[in-house]
């Protein structure tokens, strides 16, 4: 299935990248959007999107999803048949910081993202949440089966928002959704913000890396491959009505309308002092770690159940966990190489 167009939101981010490089790959027209804010360093958005400027079927969009004009005219322009909506504030800690960012872009930004959709005969709208939503739930592995009512931060809240938001897509105008539960991806081109590019970095550099929970924080680190392949499947499979779904006794999971949520992770907990042992060991360094508690609005561990997305649509990642940081390590190095060689 390819040859189709396709709006990928945060194109220029992480995850959007990756998955917009492999749509392109694959043979699709791929529109991408962002906004390239400066959360992070807006260079490193700017390579990605030089990247993805090489093939000839993709045309980037510098567009603020909460830009309601902006937003309209995108979609009754370009007839896209399906959309992978990644575009997102993220972070959890910067939402204590920062909450007003995270509704512009989560909330009223997602909203933009279902009108289009609705007005314009989109096929099926994939878009991207969050084990953040799990918050308060002890229940290993997280399923999504489960009730995700007690969120810990205004992310979660935001994505379990998004959520709510594409049922009552799904259910009032029979537009499938598919919203897929990201848990702790990593990879090159990752994010600054996130602990292996902090780790990388500052034990590069000599300095002490935080270490929260004091290291006893469990993790379902995805490498990104494994992610893109599980999100373009999501986006192949069109979203169902659940045939057996029952009002008595609701499904969180599945609905009578046309929509679904998954959980897309490695199924594999890695104990964050293993983690940091894979980049030392990659980097032929010891870490000096600065035990720290936990953080406000953090969840101590996470565990994906990936069992319905593996049923569904085949997803098996496959990439472990010393390999994926190798990846990164190796890309960190080279994309970086003549900063480190002025700071050496």
């Amino acid at each position: 299935m390819n040859n189709l167009k396709i709006l990928v939101t945060g194109a220029a981010g992480f995850i959007g990248f990756h998955t917009a490089k492999q749509l392109l790959e694959r043979g699709d027209t791929v529109i991408g959007l962002d906004n390239f804010n400066d959360y992070y360093d807006v260079s490193l958005k700017e390579s990605r999107a030089a990247l993805l400027a090489d093939f000839d079927r993709f045309e980037m969009r510098r567009i603020d999803l909460a830009d309601r004009d902006a937003m309209e005219s995108l979609f009754a322009g370009e007839g896209f048949e399906k959309v992978i909506h990644l575009a997102a504030q993220a972070g959890v800690r910067y939402s204590i910081e920062n909450p007003h960012s995270y509704i512009d872009s989560n909330i009223v930004g997602t909203l933009h993202i279902l009108e289009g959709c609705r007005h314009h005969d989109v096929q099926h709208l994939t878009y991207a949440s969050s084990s953040s939503v799990y918050g308060a739930n002890k229940t290993m592995p997280f399923s999504v089966h489960h009730n995700v009512d007690h969120p810990l931060a205004l992310y979660g809240a935001t994505k379990k928002a998004n959520e709510l938001m594409c049922h009552t897509y799904s259910n009032l105008y029979k537009l499938p959704t598919t919203g897929l539960r990201f848990f702790t991806v990593y990879g090159p081109f990752g994010r600054p913000d996130m602990a292996l590019f902090k780790f990388t970095k500052n034990i590069i550099a000599g300095r002490p890396i935080d270490v929260y929970n004091y290291g006893k924080h469990k993790r379902d680190f995805t490498y990104v491959d494994d992610i893109v392949e599980g999100v373009i499947r999501a986006s192949d499979r069109t979203a169902q009505p659940n045939a057996d779904w029952d009002p008595a006794n609701p499904d969180p999971g599945t609905s009578s309308a046309p929509y679904r949520i998954y959980n897309i992770g490695n199924q594999q907990p890695v104990e964050l002092m293993d983690y940091i042992g894979a980049i030392e060991e990659c980097l032929g360094m010891t870490a000096e770690k600065n035990l720290l508690p936990l953080q406000d609005g953090d969840v101590p561990d996470t565990w994906a159940d990936t069992e319905d997305l593996a049923a569904d649509v085949g997803y098996q990642p496959s990439t472990p966990v010393e390999v994926g940081v190798k990846n990164f390590v190796e890309w960190y190095l080279e994309f970086y190489k003549d900063e480190l060689k002025q700071s050496a």
